[in-house]
């Protein structure tokens, strides 16, 4: 498994899990990143992922896209 960092502009995975404590994912599976969900990197700005999850997009910095994990 890599995190979601690792993904490149326009790829889309499926993600296979969340790490981090309770608080974290729970915040995470509120904005729609759950397991096995699919997960479009859309770019990157200031040092954040510009992500489409479901049907709305998300800025997430990196450390918590490194706790997502596909």
């Amino acid at each position: 498994m890599m995190p979601l960092t690792m993904a490149k502009p326009g790829e889309t995975v499926t993600i296979r899990r969340i790490t981090g404590r309770d608080e974290v994912r729970r915040r995470l599976a509120e904005l729609g990143f759950v397991a096995d969900c699919a997960v479009t990197v859309v770019g990157a700005v200031a040092g954040s992922l510009i992500l489409q999850v479901r049907n709305s997009r998300v800025a997430l910095d990196r450390t918590m896209a490194d706790r997502i994990l596909f």
